[in-house]
């Protein structure tokens, strides 16, 4: 998925800033596509030469609201209709299960079982924040957005089945299958929360 679609998709809705788009993204699409304010400014910049957008008015503290043009909802059902998604995104935090032959077993599980607890969190959050709508399935953005805020549930709680799944998986370790006492101390596991 590219950021100028998403930008170009939520616009279509209305006429919005780049604090808007900005805000837009953490409370909806931060679990799908996170974006930085200067990848979302840069990128409405873009849009803007391009001709996909126009700025449609100014306000305070240079304050700029972008508006759809047809060339830019053109380029959205392009993109939409004659562009195959990227149905496999990477995922570090699967390149590291992959690996963990390079840890002891009891950091394998470690692992996992952070994995598993920040699939937790991640539900509860999107949890409370499907709570905080007053969905309205007439508004198109909030009926389809509901169906990946439901997806995202979802993930998570597949998430957290499958950490403890593969924690289970993991037998003792007996002590010369350590790969600490060849290679030095790993790396440690889980990232910082």
């Amino acid at each position: 998925m590219s950021l100028r679609h998403a930008l170009l998709g939520l616009l279509r809705e209305g006429p919005k800033s780049g604090y808007d788009l900005l805000q837009m993204f953490k409370r909806s699409l931060h679990q799908t596509w996170p974006a930085t304010q200067s990848q979302v400014y840069t990128e409405l910049t873009k849009l803007a030469d391009a001709g996909l957008l126009v700025v449609t008015a100014h306000g305070p503290r240079g304050r700029k609201e972008y508006t759809l043009t047809d060339a830019g909802l053109e380029e959205l059902r392009r993109w939409m209709l004659e562009t195959e998604p990227d149905r496999y995104p990477r995922s570090e935090a699967l390149l590291r299960v992959f690996l963990l032959g390079a840890l002891t077993r009891d950091e394998a599980r470690d692992y996992l079982a952070w994995l598993g607890q920040k699939a937790a969190e991640d539900e509860v959050a999107l949890t409370a924040f499907e709570d905080s709508i007053d969905w309205d399935h007439e508004d198109d953005l909030q009926l389809y957005g509901h169906m990946v805020v439901d997806f995202g549930k979802r993930l998570w709680v597949m998430s957290q089945e499958w950490a403890d799944w593969a924690v289970a998986q993991i037998p003792a370790q007996a002590a010369d299958d350590d790969p600490a006492a060849e290679s030095g101390p790993p790396a440690k596991a889980a990232p910082p929360s």
